[in-house]
């Protein structure tokens, strides 16, 4: 599944870089830290890998 928006992208490759050991878990905060709780390495690298290309900012939740 794609992110929708690039904040989302940017918190994925966030919580992704944790989960790679290569940032302390002790950094993240928010959406990122929400991530890495609930997603596997596969699905972070899908979020964190979608094109920015015509993405929104930010995407919000209330219809």
């Amino acid at each position: 599944m794609p992110a929708k928006s690039k904040a989302q992208q940017e918190a994925a490759g966030i919580a992704l870089s944790a989960k790679r050991g290569e940032t302390p878990k002790s950094e993240l905060k928010g959406a990122s830290k929400s991530m890495y709780e609930s997603m596997s390495e596969k699905q972070l690298e899908e979020f964190a890998h979608t094109t920015r290309a015509g993405k929104p900012e930010h995407v919000s939740d209330r219809k």
